[in-house]
């Protein structure tokens, strides 16, 4: 499945933050540079999803906040409902 979502790098803490809508926004300590920042997003929405991070792959939006990641090995509604916890 795919996935919104909204990047804030330099956050004072990494976490899932919420819902923008239909966009999940995720903060991150590190910096926008180098692809820091995206690993992070990916490391963050595995671990949130208790799944391995090579099946959560940011498939758009590379330079961008907002973000398209690509979520393998899940249903739609298994990712939301991982994601309510």
């Amino acid at each position: 499945m795919k996935l919104s979502i909204k990047v804030v790098p330099g956050s004072s803490r990494e976490c899932i933050a919420g819902w923008l809508g239909d966009t999940l926004k995720v903060c991150v300590k590190v910096p926008p540079e180098k692809g820091k920042a995206n690993k992070a997003v990916e490391k963050i929405v595995a671990k949130v999803l208790a799944m391995p991070v090579k099946q959560v792959k940011i498939i758009r939006g590379n330079t961008s906040s907002r973000k398209v990641i690509e979520i393998t090995g899940l249903s739609e509604t298994e990712v939301y409902e991982r994601l309510k916890k």
